[in-house]
C-alpha cells in the first residue's frame, strides 16, 4: 500500500522536490536493472523525530541534492519552518531539548575524510527558528574571532545523544581528552559537560577516574561512568542521594569474564537494566541491583537464537517496552494499549517491520511509525491514534522501487566441526520469494521459494570481524548485486556477534583458519542447495572481509574465481608494528590488552600469524583481483594495500588497483560509492559474468 501525503505536510513539493511514498505491491520487473546511482546515492529525506509532547515533528531533509537542513512541522496547524541550515555544511544529527528547543551538529558530505579539517560543532535553534546559537566551534581558528561569542566550547567536544528528561534546556556533551602531538594519541579519559543550550554556559561533572563512557539516568542525570585502566574496566554509580560514586562491578574490559555485563539505560523507577549472558550461551536483558551489586537471576526479555541488543522505550514516568534485534528489528509491549496498536499497525502494513516510536510524553494523537522489509529501505510515517489514519514523511533512498528487489533469507548450515553458521542468502527477483518479517525469535524471516538455478554468487564477507554482520533489512551492497544478477552469500562466521558466547569465542585467535572455514562451508552449501554455479563464484569484503577475502583466494583457490578487497587488512603482524608513513587509530590499550587474546599474540603466535598473513602468502594468490583503499584510511592505513599490491602484482597480472585519496575507511562521496561499485560490476562481469 501507499501513504497519502497531505498537501502541507509533502515536504518534497513544499521544497519543489517531489518525495513519493513507495509502493509496497509488487510491481512488474522492467528489463532494465536500476542505475547505481539509485543504490548508492545520498537519500533526500534521512531522519524525522517527534518533539517530546508530540505535537511537532522534526526532519532531516534535502533539496534537489543541496544541503541537508532541519525542518519542523506543526502537527496541528502542519504549518512548516525550516530552522536551521548552511551554506557550506549539513545538519547532522539533531535531537529536541524540550518541547521548544533542538540541538544539531553539522557536517560536509561534500568533502571526504582526508579532506575534514572541521569538527561538527554544535547549535541550538527554537522549534520556530528564533534563538539560534552555537554552542561549539567547528574549528580552532574561530576561536580566535571575537565577533564569536566568549562561551562557545572548542572543537573538541561531542553531543551525547542520550536525551534523558527533555524538559530542561541542558543537554550533555563529551570531551575527550587525547595523548600524543597535536592531541591525535589515544583518548586517556572523556570529559562529561553539561552545557545550556540558551546561555552557553557549561559545567564539567566530576568524574570517578579515568572515563571512557557515561550513563544518564531517565531524569538526564549523569548516573553510571565507565572507567578502563589498561584492561581492568570499572563500572562507578553516583548515588542519587550523596552525589557519591561507588563502585558497582569490575571485569577484562576486552574479554569479558562471569560477572561482566554491559549497562543499557535506566528506567524511569530507577532501576538499572543490563545486558548479561548470566552464565548462559546467550546475552540477555536483566535488571540489576544496585544494593546487592547482582545481576537478577531471571531475564526480562530472552531471545532463543540470538544475544539481546537493543533499548527501553518509555513515555513519562511508564516503560513501554522494549525494542530488540533479532532476525529483524521489532519490540516486546509491555503495555496493552501499545501492544493492540502494533497489531493494528501490522495489519495494515503487513509486508513490512513496522517499529513504533511514541512521545517522549504523551500529549497528542501522534506517534511515529518506522517501517521496512528486505525489498524496502526505511520510510517514515505518523500514525493518528484517533483517526486510525497514516500520513507519510519520507522514505530513504527514495528512488527504489521494493517490487524491483530481491528477497532474503537468513539459512541455517553447518561448519566442517559441526558449529551452526546463520549466514544470509539474498537471490535476484524472479529466482526467489520472501515472506514477510518474521518477529519471533530464531525464526527465518524468508523462505525462498519457486526455482533455483545455478546461480552466479558473491560471498561477501562482513568487517569487524568481532560484530553481527546483518540483519534483515534493505542493504544497498547486496540488493544492487543481486539487481546485476548475482546471489548473495553473507556468513555470520564464528566470531561474529549475536549469536551467541560460544559462537563468539569459538572465533577468537581464528583469523584465517576456523573463520575462513566457516565462510568455504557457507559457500559449498550454497553449491550443493544448487543455488550457486561452483565455477562463478566471487568472494569480496572490506575491512576484516577484504582480509576473508585474499585469504579464501589463497586457502581455497578453486572454490573462489575472483576476489574483490576494499580497504582490507593484508597483514595481522602490520595492526600490531604500524608504519612510519601513517598513525592507525587503533587503540594501544586494545592491541596489548585486547587483540592478543582475540588475534593472536604477535610474539607467542607468530608462526600462525605469519602462516595466516596474506601479505606473506601473496605469491599464491592468482585468481583476478580487485583492490580498493582510501588514502585518508586511519583504521586499516593504506601501507596495507599498497605493500599487498607490490607483492601480488609480482606473480599476477590480473590485480586491478584504486585509491580514492580523499576516501578513509570506506566511501563516503556518492561519486566514490558510484565509481566503486561501477567497477565491482564491470569486475564480476569479466570473470563469473551474470545468467
Amino acid at each position: 500500500m501507499s501513504f497519502p501525503l497531505p498537501s502541507v505536510l509533502r515536504i518534497a513539493a513544499l521544497l519543489a522536490c517531489a518525495l513519493a511514498a513507495p509502493a509496497f505491491a509488487a510491481e512488474a520487473v522492467p528489463p532494465a536493472p536500476p542505475p547505481l546511482a539509485d543504490f548508492f546515492n545520498n537519500s533526500a529525506f534521512s531522519d524525522a523525530e517527534l518533539s517530546p509532547n508530540g505535537k511537532y515533528l522534526a526532519v532531516r531533509y534535502s533539496n534537489d541534492n543541496k544541503r541537508d537542513r532541519l525542518i519542523v512541522i506543526d502537527l496541528a496547524t502542519n504549518a512548516m519552518k525550516i530552522v536551521a541550515q548552511f551554506a557550506d555544511r549539513d545538519v547532522r544529527t539533531f535531537q529536541w531539548v524540550n518541547d521548544e528547543r533542538l540541538v544539531l551538529d553539522s557536517t560536509d558530505k561534500t568533502i571526504g575524510q582526508g579532506d575534514a579539517v572541521d569538527g561538527p560543532g554544535l547549535f541550538a535553534v527554537n522549534r520556530d527558528g528564533s534563538n539560534f546559537r552555537q554552542l561549539v566551534h567547528v574549528n580552532y581558528s574561530a576561536i580566535q574571532d571575537r565577533s564569536v561569542a566568549k562561551n562557545t566550547l572548542p572543537p573538541n567536544h561531542y553531543l551525547v545523544t542520550q536525551q534523558g528528561a527533555q524538559n530542561s534546556d541542558d543537554v550533555y556533551v563529551i570531551n575527550p581528552k587525547r595523548d600524543g602531538i597535536d592531541d591525535n594519541g589515544d583518548i586517556t579519559h572523556v570529559n562529561l559537560v553539561r552545557l545550556n543550550t540558551v546561555t552557553g554556559r557549561s559545567e564539567t561533572v566530576k568524574r570517578p577516574g579515568l572515563a571512557q563512557g557515561w550513563l544518564l539516568d531517565h531524569k538526564g542525570e549523569p548516573r553510571l561512568c565507565v572507567v578502563v585502566e589498561k584492561n581492568i574496566q570499572t563500572i562507578w554509580y553516583r548515588d542519587p542521594v550523596t552525589n557519591e560514586w561507588r563502585t558497582l562491578a569490575s571485569f577484562d574490559a576486552y574479554v569479558g569474564g562471569k560477572e561482566a555485563f554491559t549497562p543499557l539505560a535506566f528506567g524511569p523507577d530507577g532501576t538499572l537494566y543490563v545486558r548479561s549472558d548470566a552464565g548462559k550461551d546467550k546475552m540477555a536483558l536483566h535488571t540489576f541491583d544496585l544494593a546487592t551489586r547482582r545481576v537478577s537471576a531471571e531475564p526480562l526479555v530472552v531471545l532463543a537464537d540470538f544475544d539481546f541488543s537493543g533499548r527501553l522505550i518509555t513515555s513519562g514516568d511508564k516503560l513501554l517496552g522494549v525494542r530488540y534485534l533479532s532476525d529483524a528489528r521489532s519490540t516486546v509491549w509491555f503495555d496493552s494499549k501499545m501492544k493492540a496498536l502494533q497489531a493494528t499497525i501490522d495489519a495494515a502494513l503487513p509486508a513490512t517491520a513496522n517499529l513504533i516510536n511514541p512521545p517522549a510524553r504523551a500529549g497528542s494523537p501522534w506517534v511515529l511509525v518506522q517501517s521496512y522489509s528486505d525489498k524496502q529501505p526505511e520510510y517514515y510515517a505518523l500514525y493518528n491514534l484517533e483517526t486510525g489514519k497514516f500520513t507519510g514523511v519520507g522514505g530513504t533512498h527514495e528512488r527504489i522501487v521494493p517490487g524491483r528487489m530481491a528477497a532474503q533469507e537468513l539459512v541455517r548450515v553447518k561448519a566442517r566441526d559441526g558449529l551452526p553458521l546463520p549466514a544470509w542468502l539474498t537471490l535476484p527477483p524472479g529466482t526467489a520469494a520472501g515472506t514477510a518479517a518474521g518477529t519471533a525469535a530464531g525464526t527465518a524471516v524468508g523462505t525462498a521459494v519457486g526455482k533455483r538455478k545455478a546461480l552466479p554468487m558473491v560471498v561477501l564477507v562482513h568487517g569487524g570481524p568481532y560484530l553481527r554482520g546483518h540483519e534483515w533489512s534493505w542493504s544497498a551492497d547486496s540488493q544492487f548485486l543481486a539487481s546485476r544478477g548475482y546471489a548473495v552469500l553473507e556468513p555470520e562466521f564464528r566470531g561474529s556477534t549475536g549469536f551467541g558466547t560460544k559462537h563468539y569465542k569459538a572465533g577468537w585467535k581464528q583469523w584465517g583458519l576456523k573463520m575462513q572455514d566457516d565462510i568455504a562451508d557457507a559457500t559449498k552449501w550454497a553449491i550443493a542447495e544448487g543455488i550457486a554455479d561452483p565455477k562463478r563464484i566471487c568472494i569480496a569484503g572490506a575491512s576484516y572481509g577484504g582480509y576473508a577475502t585474499l585469504m579464501g583466494l589463497v586457502n581455497d583457490p578453486a572454490l573462489y574465481k575472483c576476489g574483490i578487497n576494499w580497504v582490507g587488512v593484508t597483514d595481522i603482524k602490520l595492526l600490531y608494528s604500524g608504519h612510519w608513513s601513517f598513525h592507525s587509530d587503533i587503540n594501544s590499550n586494545f592491541l596489548k590488552y585486547g587483540a592478543p587474546t582475540l588475534i593472536g599474540d604477535p610474539d607467542k603466535d607468530a608462526a600462525q600469524l605469519n602462516a595466516t598473513s596474506p601479505l606473506l602468502q601473496a605469491a599464491r594468490i592468482t585468481q583476478p583481483l580487485l583492490m580498493a583503499y582510501g588514502a585518508a584510511d586511519r583504521r586499516v592505513p593504506l601501507y596495507h594495500g599498497k605493500k599487498f599490491h607490490d607483492a601480488v602484482s609480482a606473480n599476477n597480472p590480473n590485480v586491478e588497483w584504486v585509491v580514492y585519496q580523499e576516501e578513509g575507511h570506506g566511501w563516503s562521496l556518492p561519486k566514490n560509492r558510484i565509481d566503486f561499485w561501477g567497477r565491482v560490476e564491470k569486475f564480476l562481469g569479466r570473470h563469473i559474468g551474470t545468467p
